[in-house]
Parts: C-alpha cells; sequence; structure tokens
C-alpha cells in the first residue's frame, strides 16, 4: 500500500482541476498542465482535495499509485508556484549568456556551447548563476542536468557547472616531493 498515494493533494485557491476521462488538466496564475494517468487508477476531485485511488488490487495498480499522485501534486504546485532551478558556473573564462531563445556557455572548449531554451522556461543569467524557472517540474530538471552536463564540476578544483548548493567531492591531488626530490 502506497504511503504517498495515500495523502490527498490540496489544491490552492486560483486552480482549476478538471477531469475528462483518464486526463487531468490543471489551471492556475502561471499556466496550464494536462496529464494523461493510467486507467488502473481512479482520481476524484472534491472538496478542493484531489485523491487518487486504485481500481484494483494488482501490483501495476499499487504500483502507479504513489508516481500518479507525485506527478499531479507537481502539477498543482507548477500552476501555482512554478519550479526553479539555480546552477553555479565555476572557473576561470567559464561563462554564460541568454541570447534570445538560446543560452551560450563559455565552458573551455574551442568553441562556445549553444543551447536551445525548451519552451516554456525562462532562463536568466547573472555573472556565474544560472536561473531555470518554469512551470513544468520534469523540463526545469531535465534543461537544468543538460546544461550540468556539458561540463561537470571536477574533484580537484571545483571547476565546472554545479547545481546551486550542491556538495562537490574535492581531491587531494598530488603532494610536492621533499626538498631532495626523488633520484637527486
Amino acid at each position: 500500500m502506497s504511503r504517498v498515494g495515500q495523502k490527498p493533494i490540496e489544491v490552492p485557491s486560483g486552480v482549476e482541476i478538471t477531469i475528462e476521462g483518464n486526463t487531468i488538466k490543471a489551471k492556475g496564475s502561471l499556466g496550464e498542465l494536462a496529464l494523461e494517468f493510467s486507467d488502473q487508477l481512479k482520481v476524484e476531485n472534491t472538496d478542493g482535495e484531489i485523491k487518487i485511488e486504485p481500481a484494483g488490487n494488482n501490483k501495476k495498480a499499487n504500483a502507479l499509485w504513489g508516481l500518479y499522485r507525485a506527478l499531479i501534486a507537481n502539477m498543482v504546485q507548477g500552476v501555482s508556484k512554478g519550479f526553479e532551478k539555480s546552477l553555479i558556473i565555476t572557473g576561470v573564462g567559464y561563462r554564460a549568456e541568454a541570447k534570445g531563445n538560446n543560452l551560450v556557455l563559455n565552458l573551455g572548449y574551442s568553441h562556445p556551447v549553444e543551447m536551445e531554451v525548451p519552451e516554456g522556461l525562462d532562463v536568466q543569467v547573472e555573472k556565474n548563476k544560472i536561473t531555470i524557472k518554469g512551470i513544468d517540474k520534469q523540463k526545469v530538471g531535465q534543461f537544468a542536468a543538460d546544461i550540468r552536463a556539458k561540463r561537470p564540476p571536477e574533484p580537484y578544483k571545483g571547476k565546472g557547472v554545479a547545481y546551486e548548493g550542491e556538495q562537490i567531492r574535492r581531491k587531494a591531488g598530488k603532494r610536492a616531493i621533499g626538498a631532495g626530490g626523488a633520484g637527486a
């Protein structure tokens, strides 16, 4: 039995929820999202709460129960508050710049890396910080992961692109050999 799935989702004021067949739509001040859920689940919208229950007592329905509860909760939060991810660029000469619908990254390669910003996302660049905002949690997280993958932080000096607040495990590197040196 799913502990996550049992919790009802509270719908904040200003958010409209409509359920048509196997599709749930959430409309709020920031936009509108839709999700098609499995026919093995029952979704009900009553008294400002969304309740999800498995339609049958089988393994597949129980496995999907918590998943779809989390996805629907993310939809409701996205259309009301939105989601945000921040990335920090560390390294000499490493820069980012927003040009129209593209994000241009200079990450120590022989060429700048251009990335097209997905529809529905807003990207802002301030000095060495990239902020990604949007209503779809999956899109925000995936685009942030794609940016980080272009130059992940390395363990010796910490150069690269890291999430804000991410702890980078550092290594000591080679130690200086004594004054006499090896083979002297």
